[in-house]
C-alpha cells in the first residue's frame, strides 16, 4: 500500500494525462466525426499555452543566465562544460536521427493532417538568420520566433550580470518572475487532462486508430535507441573520460539517480542524488558544484533523442518529406538547443516543442501532437538527462585537469 502511493505521488499528474488521453480516444472512437465538437476544450488548452510561452522563456533564461554569470566560475571549466554539453548532444541528436531514418516511427500508417501554409522553399543560409534572429524588437514578442527571443534573453542576462551589485535587484526581480510564470503553468496544467481529453476525442474521431498505434510505435522505438544509447555512449564516454576505472566508476554509482530520475521524472529533483554520486566517482568540488547544476537544465540528452523523435513524426502525419540536408541540419539543430534550454521539471518540454512547430511552420495543433510524445517518453527521458550530467562531468574533469585525474584520485582515496 505504501508503495503504491509512493508511485501515485510521483506519477499522478502524468496517470492523469494518461488517462485522460484515453478517454478523449475512446470518446473519439465511439462519437468518431461528431466528436470534433468537443475540439475547442483543445483549443483553450493549446492557447493558454501559447499566451505563456514568451514571458515564460523571456523570464527563466534571462533569470538563469544573470544567476549563472554571478557566480566565480573558473572559465576554462565553464567553456569545457558547454563545448561537452553541445558535442554530446549533437551526437545523441545524430544518434535517433539515424534510427527514424531506419525505423519509421510512424510505421508508415497513413496519417495526414492540414498542414496550412506550406514551407517556404529558401536556401539554409536564409532559413538560419530568419531562425536566429528578427528585424524588430516587436517580432521577439511572438512565439513564431522562439530562437531570437532565447538569444536575447541570454544577451540581457549577461547584461544583468555585468552590472555587478547595481544589478542585484533586477536579478532578484528576474527570478521571482520567473517563479510566477512557472506557477502560471502550473496553473494551466491543471487543465490539461480537459484540454487534451477534448483534442484527442477530436484527433482520434477524425483519423481513427492508426495515430495511436503510430504512438506506441514511436515509444518502442525511443526505448530501444535510449536504452542503446545508455549503454554504448554513456560508456564510451565513461571510458574516454577515465579508461577502464572511469568506466567502473561510473557504473558503480550511477544506478541510484537513475532509479531517482524514474521515480521522480525531474532532473532538478534527482540533483542531489547526482552530486553525491560524481562526489564517490571522484569528480572535484569546483567542477561538480558548476558542470551539475547547469547540466540539470542544460545537459539533456534524453530531450535530444525525442526532438529528433517529434520531429520526424510530424512530418510523416503532416504528410512531408524528411529529407534534405537543410532539413537534417535544422532538426540537429533544434534538438540540440532543445537539450540545452528544457526545464528540469516533470512532463518539461515546452519551449523544445515550441521551436520545432514555429521552425518548420506546422500549424498550432501539431504542438498537442509532439506534446503527447513528450509525456510518453517522459520517464525513460529523464533517467537519459540525468546520467548524462555525471558522465558529461567526467569529461570536464579529464579535460580540465588532464589524462590519469581519476587514477591521482584513487590513489589520494587510499592514501588518505
Amino acid at each position: 500500500m505504501e508503495k503504491c502511493k509512493k508511485i501515485w505521488k510521483n506519477y499522478r499528474f502524468t496517470i492523469l494525462l494518461f488517462c485522460s488521453i484515453i478517454i478523449g480516444t475512446i470518446i473519439g472512437m465511439v462519437m468518431k466525426e461528431d466528436a470534433k465538437v468537443l475540439k475547442p476544450f483543445g483549443d483553450v488548452f493549446l492557447n493558454l499555452m501559447f499566451t505563456i510561452v514568451v514571458p515564460l522563456v523571456f523570464v527563466t533564461i534571462s533569470s538563469s543566465v544573470a544567476s549563472m554569470f554571478d557566480l566565480k566560475r573558473l572559465g576554462k571549466i565553464l567553456g569545457t562544460m558547454f563545448l561537452v554539453f553541445f558535442g554530446t548532444s549533437f551526437v545523441a541528436a545524430t544518434f535517433m536521427l539515424i534510427a527514424v531514418k531506419v525505423v519509421d516511427p510512424v510505421g508508415g500508417a497513413t496519417i495526414l493532417v492540414e498542414a496550412g501554409e506550406a514551407l517556404e522553399q529558401i536556401s539554409i543560409g536564409d532559413r538560419i538568420v530568419q531562425a536566429l534572429t528578427v528585424t524588430d524588437f516587436s517580432e521577439l514578442l511572438s512565439r513564431n520566433n522562439m530562437l531570437p527571443l532565447i538569444i536575447f534573453s541570454i544577451l540581457f542576462g549577461i547584461g544583468v550580470s555585468t552590472l555587478g551589485k547595481e544589478g542585484n535587484k533586477l536579478s532578484e526581480f528576474l527570478n521571482t518572475a520567473s517563479k510566477v510564470m512557472m506557477k502560471i503553468v502550473g496553473m494551466i496544467m491543471y487543465y490539461a487532462p480537459i484540454g487534451l481529453c477534448g483534442y484527442f476525442a477530436a484527433l482520434i474521431g477524425e483519423f481513427g486508430p492508426n495515430l495511436i498505434g503510430s504512438y506506441a510505435r514511436s515509444f518502442i522505438l525511443y526505448c530501444v535507441v535510449g536504452i542503446c544509447y545508455y549503454f554504448i555512449f554513456y560508456t564510451l564516454y565513461a571510458y574516454l573520460a577515465g579508461g577502464k576505472v572511469g568506466i567502473k566508476q561510473f557504473y558503480k554509482y550511477i544506478l541510484s539517480p537513475t532509479a531517482t530520475a524514474f521515480a521522480t521524472q525531474s532532473s532538478l529533483a534527482t540533483l542531489p542524488t547526482n552530486l553525491e554520486c560524481v562526489e564517490k566517482i571522484g569528480i572535484p568540488k569546483d567542477i561538480r558544484e558548476v558542470s551539475l547544476p547547469i547540466g540539470s537544465t542544460m545537459n539533456m540528452h534524453g530531450s535530444v533523442l525525442g526532438s529528433i523523435l517529434k520531429i520526424s513524426f510530424l512530418f510523416t502525419v503532416f504528410g512531408k518529406s524528411f529529407t534534405g540536408i537543410d532539413t537534417y541540419l535544422i532538426a540537429l539543430l533544434i534538438a540540440v538547443l532543445s537539450g540545452v534550454v528544457m526545464s528540469g521539471i516533470p512532463g518539461g518540454g515546452l519551449i523544445g516543442e515550441m521551436l520545432i512547430v514555429s521552425l518548420y511552420n506546422f500549424p498550432a495543433g501539431a504542438f498537442a501532437i509532439i506534446a503527447t510524445i513528450g509525456i510518453i517518453i517522459d520517464a525513460p527521458a529523464t533517467a537519459l538527462n540525468v546520467v548524462g550530467n555525471p558522465v558529461g562531468a567526467m569529461l570536464v574533469t579529464r579535460i580540465v585537469e588532464g589524462k590519469n585525474w581519476l587514477e591521482r584520485k584513487m590513489t589520494h582515496k587510499k592514501q588518505g
